[in-house]
């Protein structure tokens, strides 16, 4: 048994854990709890879970793990890129194409703006051009009008089928109203979801323009996550395996903080949108994604 397999059994018996309870409350299988604290990590399902599943461990048990790994360092393995030359060629190929459809999804609302512009200015003057050819055929109109008065007595049939034409000569004005009252559809405004900072592990996202805040984490092979608030309350603690998920709605939150023990087999999705990694999850395997959020108006 090592010394970091010594101190973290002595903080889980410190804290009247067995390792089945640890085993509940981790979600991690009772022969790796017994594995890290015997100090045995070649039983584990890859060097990259060691660091993942001790983390978790110390968390637990109400242990710092940065302190934890920095104290105990040389019994903690190295992950090394080759343990992952699946995910490497799989991650570099998603990270290729995405750069063109961020340029348009960029340029998306300056053509609907323009498009809208022009629509409006077309629309004005084909309702210009309709009152000029109204108002020229009014004098005929009011011409007319006149010489058949001279002729007409008081009692006139005809008289009375002038009145009878006045009602309909109104209900003009009031269709040239209608058509000038046009209804301006607002120009539809698509979600950003850009990247804020990034600093070592952790990188720091903004969402915009959402009037809801959908968080979908996936799974391509088998990765342990933490999702939380910006409060630091936990919603899903555990390990997803291939084609598992968690979707969690944030839309009454200001931000969501994901901990991801394998970034490379882990998939984000934001209102349906994927997440491209700022940092890369095969150079970086443990990853704090942070996505904050403000409701659109």
């Amino acid at each position: 048994m090592t010394e970091l397999g010594n101190r973290l059994k002595e903080a889980r018996e410190a804290k009247g854990m067995s390792l089945d309870d640890l085993q509940r409350v981790t979600k991690i299988q009772k022969r790796y709890l017994t594995g890290i604290e015997e100090g045995k990590y070649d039983m584990m399902p890859g060097k990259f879970y060691v660091r993942a599943f001790i983390k978790q461990y110390c968390e637990a048990v109400g242990l710092d793990p940065e302190e934890i790994f920095e104290q105990y360092k040389s019994d903690v393995p190295v992950v090394y890129n080759e343990d992952l030359p699946n995910q490497l060629s799989r991650v570099q190929s998603r990270k290729i194409v995405p750069s063109r459809d961020s340029k348009f999804i960029d340029l998306l609302p300056k053509i609907l703006v323009g498009l809208f512009i022009i629509g409006t200015v077309v629309l004005i003057y084909v309702l210009i051009a309709k009152n000029v050819n109204t108002s020229q055929d009014k004098p005929k109109d009011d011409i007319g009008s006149e010489t058949v008065n001279y002729g007409e007595s008081k009692n006139s049939p005809l008289k009375n089928e002038k009145k009878g034409e006045e009602p309909a000569k109104k209900e003009q004005p009031e269709k040239q109203k209608e058509q000038k009252q046009v209804t301006k559809e607002p120009a539809i405004v698509k979600q950003e979801l850009t990247s804020v900072s990034t600093s070592g592990k952790n990188s720091t996202y903004q969402l915009k323009n959402a009037d809801k805040f959908t968080l979908k984490v996936s799974s391509s092979g088998s990765t342990w996550v933490n999702i939380k608030n910006g409060s630091g309350k936990s919603f899903y603690q555990g390990t997803l395996n291939r084609s598992q998920s968690q979707e969690i709605n944030f839309t009454n939150e200001t931000a969501a903080v994901l901990i991801i023990g394998n970034a490379a087999d882990t998939d984000i999705f934001v209102n349906g949108e994927k997440l491209e990694y700022s940092i890369s999850p095969v150079q970086t395997v443990t990853q704090n994604v942070t996505i904050q959020f403000a409701k659109a108006q």
